[in-house]
């Protein structure tokens, strides 16, 4: 047995803090009477090797228990059990027999919550169930708190931290983008596989990885079998976290105690070290406890009506989450956690952003109504160590609230879903989308510009996890969920999306090509349009998830990266690795400030001019599907950074052919074609310097369903 003595130890840090000599452990609680720690050697250890009963004379500061434990080594396992009443009518849910997992945990073993022995951790079956007092339980079946040592060789690595106007994400899963059999990963489906897959996201040119949720949950969670094949679904996104401060410790190949932490640094430095940033999708809205019927694993046995939004019958939970509770964000304990997450994960793990699922809900109050200035998210937007980091919102909840283009709080992005759907829209050929299309590649300023936010703060995508791919985008007229076993009830009607004559895959050529180009068409617009493009793995070489448009529980190849559609869609990989390119060179495309249509001085263009197909402003209620703009980026001197080149850009979405009358490129330059994609590769985009000049520079034939744009150089 560990030689160790327990000293009173200190409240802060929160957690379990590795200093010369021992081991500080710190957790709050403050309806709770009493705390217990228990210490264990072995990760599947039934009970504990060591155990301590706080003293709340001596191991107490205000809310915070705390102990040193002097002589205690790393890679140790630790659980708390927190004694108070039990009256879960009033929101109190104490009971010392319950494990309870540190909030602040860094590090947590491999367990499945749910799994084997675990089953006992839920409540009885019958209806009041969560009224009864459990008794004693094994430790064996639960997954236990890891203390781990912090220290790390970052070899000098700092967060990147890259202006957003500059920036291309890609939104990723951390597991799905290198676990299929064709990555041929040394360390498929882990940090490591990510660090292996470095130079495919080099080449593709982003510059951001935003990864699905890899704070640790229960991919066992889900109940439901595939229908069709009878295996059991998982929780493959992951948004039903639990401890927030711990990386999924199964996306490591290190499966030692704290390899997981070590690993997920070794892979955010190695991603620094090939210039692209770590953006993390962070879950504060809920936790994996779910409802009353739920499992008390962390914070309901450590203060339940502190940590949620309770009902005013306190024994059931507010849900504006969809699933089953809402973190009360805007309590002062819970702020103060969501904060101190935040800080970990940028000074400890050096990630350079987050992505807030459902971020409205960290704008509601403590009785669940929305705050006109919520302090949560000020603090977030305010905070002196977060100020260089990226915070991304989805303006939106489960419980009503949408707030895109108002979002509180200051600094904050969002993702722009009125970009997905209004792009998706337009090139689908709907009547009348043409006016929105031209709003969104404008960077949305019906929805930024009232309060003081800059084009770059819409984060534009065509799609995400939560949807289509965007080759089922041009794929499927409705969706195809029956594998996850709701029999096709789960997931969004509302696809906008096209087949162009047949459901799913087809080898009929004319509709194959149709797809194909609509795929760069709306790639074209994505990242053409001033704001902050995001791309979906695998987008850029058509992956595809059968119809299924919300692939939450499907851990296999639905949701997989296939490594052999580069090989089978070379072209577009192309396109879409020289569009990135395009954008990144062309800062035209990444203005600061929002486009005004009016002339800069008495001797300048207006910085935008919209055309209709006869070379005449357009008359937007008869606009058929064609929308044409001349973007000025040459007048440096006043655009500040714009680099020397205007464009012409035209999209069009109809079934026809369209002779264009191009306006003249201003005085001593020429048009030359950069895009155009009607052509096969690799004339569909042309290399930097190899533009082909229009033989005539007041015409151009734009075949139906194009996109194409030329750039204006000085007269050879």
């Amino acid at each position: 047995m560990q030689n160790v003595r327990f000293l009173p130890g200190a409240p802060l840090p929160l957690g379990a803090s590795v200093q010369p000599g021992g081991v500080n452990f710190s957790v709050f609680t403050r309806n709770g009477t009493g705390v217990i720690l228990e210490l264990f050697r072995r990760a599947d250890d039934a009970a504990s090797e060591l155990s301590f009963s706080f003293d709340r004379r001596v191991n107490r500061t205000g809310d915070v228990w705390h102990v040193f434990v002097e002589g205690l080594d790393p890679d140790w396992f630790y659980l708390y059990r927190v004694d108070g009443p039990f009256r879960p009518n009033e929101g109190l849910r104490f009971n010392p027999n319950n494990f309870l997992i540190d909030p602040y945990a860094k590090a947590l073993t491999p367990h499945s919550l749910f799994g084997g022995a675990s089953g006992a951790w839920l409540p009885p079956p019958h209806m009041d169930g969560d009224l009864a007092f459990a008794g004693k339980r094994s430790a064996a079946g639960f997954p236990k708190c890891v203390v781990v040592d912090d220290a790390f060789d970052w070899q000098g690595d700092r967060p990147l931290n890259y202006p957003l106007r500059y920036s291309v994400l890609y939104e990723a899963h951390a597991r799905g983008l290198s676990v299929h059999p064709s990555s041929r990963r040394a360390h498929p489906g882990s940090y490591r596989g990510i660090i292996e897959s470095i130079p495919y996201l080099k080449e593709l040119g982003i510059t951001s990885l935003e990864l699905l949720p890899v704070q640790e949950f229960d991919e066992g969670e889900n109940s439901r079998a595939n229908p069709r094949t009878g295996e059991r679904l998982k929780n493959y996104w992951g948004y039903s976290t639990i401890a927030f401060f711990a990386p999924k410790a199964s996306y490591a190949s290190d499966r030692s105690p704290s390899g997981p932490v070590r690993e997920f640094k070794e892979m955010v430095r190695e991603l620094h070290k090939a210039g692209i940033e770590v953006i993390l999708d962070i879950v504060f809205n809920h936790t994996a406890e779910g409802n009353e019927r739920g499992v008390t694993f962390s914070f309901r046995g450590f203060d339940n009506p502190i940590y949620y939004i309770l009902e005013d019958n306190r024994r059931y939970y507010r849900n504006y989450s969809g699933c089953g509770n809402t973190v009360n964000c805007n309590h002062p304990v819970v702020r103060t956690f969501i904060i101190d997450c935040l800080r970990y994960w940028v000074t400890e793990m050096h990630v350079d952003g987050f992505r807030f699922d459902l971020g409205s809900i960290l704008g509601r109050d403590q009785r669940g109504a929305l705050l006109e200035n919520p302090p949560m998210l000020e603090r977030i937007a305010e905070d002196p160590i977060l100020r260089d980091t990226k915070i991304i919102a989805e303006a939106w909840d489960a419980g009503g609230a949408y707030q895109v283009g108002w979002f509180p709080g200051g600094r904050w992005a969002e993702w722009n879903d009125r970009f997905r759907d209004d792009v998706r829209l337009f090139w689908r050929g709907d009547q009348g989308a043409e006016r929105h299309l031209a709003t969104r590649v404008t960077g949305s300023s019906d929805l930024y510009l009232r309060d003081g936010r800059k084009p770059f703060h819409s984060i534009n995508f065509l799609t995400s996890h939560d949807g289509f791919t965007l080759n089922d985008v041009v794929s499927y007229n409705g969706k195809h969920n029956e594998e996850n076993g709701e029999e096709n009830r789960d997931g969004s009607d509302h696809n906008a999306s096209f087949n162009y004559g047949f459901e799913g895959p087809t080898e009929n050529p004319l509709i194959e090509a149709t797809r194909e180009r609509q795929v760069k068409n709306m790639f074209l617009t994505l990242l053409v349009s001033l704001g902050t493009p995001m791309i979906l793995m695998g987008d850029e070489v058509r992956r595809t998830q059968g119809g299924n448009n919300n692939a939450y529980c499907q851990d296999n190849e639905t949701s997989w990266l296939d490594w052999g559609l580069k090989d089978r869609n070379p072209g577009l990989f192309r396109f879409v690795r020289s569009l990135i390119a395009f954008r990144r060179h062309h800062r035209a495309f990444q203005r600061p400030e929002f486009l005004t249509g009016a002339e800069l001085s008495s001797h300048a263009a207006p910085d935008i001019s919209w055309f209709g197909p006869d070379g005449e402003p357009p008359d937007w209620a008869e606009a058929d599907g064609f929308v044409a703009y001349r973007l000025i980026g040459s007048q440096a001197h006043i655009l500040s950074d714009c680099d020397d080149n205007d464009f012409y850009v035209m999209f069009n979405a109809s079934p026809r052919d369209v002779t264009v009358t191009v306006c003249p490129p201003l005085s001593g330059k020429r048009w030359y074609r950069a895009i155009d994609t009607s052509m096969p590769s690799p004339l569909d985009i042309l290399d930097p310097g190899s533009e082909e000049p229009l033989p005539d520079q007041s015409k151009y034939v734009l075949l139906a369903r194009t996109g194409a744009i030329l750039i204006s150089r000085p007269d050879r």
